[in-house]
């Protein structure tokens, strides 16, 4: 997954190289975001994602989104004229970043199915896990970039090569689990039997006020802490243990999901999240050690609710269609992160970052309020009849 924020954690080489303007530059993380709700728009609709293996769907996937990151670097000083159109280096990246997300589209959800497969018991601690691993996937890129001197091409080109490193991991050395079901047929029906249990409603609606505030912050952290710090080396340090430190946050909530239920677990994450989100921003003054450690406090938090949500998913849905619905509450969800990352930018240039990520706020407090009406908290084992 460390594709996803590759452009995002090089994006001040890149706005130098290209002369981005800061619109441009946040383009270049939507288009993921907008690139994997079109992929997971066509994989929920013809149940791709339970007619096809998942290893098989996750190394497809990650060799794409390989694929499609090394473009980036390929289209570099890219100019190719046909009539009236002018395609850039900027414009080739932009649809490099759209194939990007399609591509992890085929990683995200499958990955989640394959992991819940191996699990009856455990099952939210296992998905906490495995959304720890992504975190630290979208984390990594920020990392390589603290080495400091180091060409934005190289950087890609290697999250490029682990990300299909990722894949053949998946493929060739794993395997799937005890309680997988066999493949699904082709049901449009399903789409409308899905939509209509109540608890996976609800669960969405979690996600969506979670994801209302996560990716956003994620995108712009590394933003926010070029402000506090004079040195880039330093911001993204900051920024990959403020991302990174999440994995902690998933696998601490996932204890705590199988220990209670999964409703309190997320209630928990989204609580403190939210209570982050409505002060950090102000403090931009204040000391540097103080705005780390808040800053740290919610990063371990924001993303500590997120694989709950793809728990009750597994357990209250048809484990036929798992996949499926997986995949539906994702993409929705991500399309929302598309406004948000957007917004974010805009905000704090007209008024602060405390504005910017006061906004965030609400996605989370709508998330608690969803979880409090949940009426199957601690998730039952998934059915396989209509």
């Amino acid at each position: 997954m460390s594709a996803w924020f590759s452009t995002a954690a090089v994006l001040s080489q890149l706005r130098t190289a290209w002369d981005l303007s800061r619109t441009q530059a946040s383009w270049l993380t939507i288009a993921v975001q907008i690139g994997f709700v079109v992929g997971a728009i066509a994989s929920s609709a013809t149940n791709l994602a339970d007619r096809v293996s998942p290893r098989r769907l996750i190394l497809v996937g990650s060799m794409a989104a390989s694929a499609a990151n090394l473009a980036v670097v390929a289209g570099d000083s890219l100019s190719l004229s046909a009539s009236d159109l002018t395609i850039n280096s900027f414009s080739f990246a932009l649809l490099a970043r759209l194939a990007t997300g399609a591509s992890l589209a085929l990683v995200y959800p499958p990955a989640l199915k394959a992991m819940s497969s191996w699990y009856r018991e455990g099952r939210g601690l296992a998905l906490g896990v495995m959304v720890g691993a992504l975190t630290l996937g979208s984390a990594l890129p920020h990392l390589l970039n603290v080495m400091g001197g180091v060409d934005w091409k190289l950087t890609l080109i290697t999250v490029s090569a682990l990300s299909a490193i990722g894949g053949l991991v998946a493929d060739r050395l794993c395997a799937d689990g005890p309680f997988s079901v066999g493949a699904a047929v082709f049901d449009p029906s399903q789409l409308r039997a899905i939509v209509s249990n109540r608890d996976f409603r609800l669960a969405s609606i979690g996600y969506f006020g979670h994801m209302w505030e996560l990716y956003a912050m994620w995108a712009w952290i590394a933003a926010f802490y070029g402000d506090i710090f004079s040195s880039g080396r330093a911001a993204s340090a900051a920024a990959f243990a403020v991302i990174g430190i999440g994995a902690g946050g998933c696998v601490y909530a996932g204890k705590m999901s199988d220990r209670r239920s999964r409703s309190d677990a997320a209630a928990l994450a989204m609580r403190w999240s939210a209570a982050c989100a409505l002060v950090i921003g102000f403090l931009v003054d204040a000391p540097r050690p103080i705005v780390l450690v808040l800053g740290l406090s919610w990063g371990f938090w924001v993303v500590a609710d997120s694989a709950q949500f793809s728990a009750i998913v597994t357990e209250v849905v048809d484990a036929r269609y798992v996949g499926t619905a997986l995949t539906m509450q994702l993409a929705a969800g991500f399309t929302l992160t598309v406004f948000t990352i957007f917004l974010v930018p805009v905000v704090r240039d007209a008024y602060g970052w405390g504005f910017a990520f006061l906004m965030l706020a609400p996605g989370p407090l709508l998330g608690m309020w969803a979880m409090q009406r949940l009426s199957n908290p601690h998730g039952s084992m998934p059915i396989t009849s209509d």
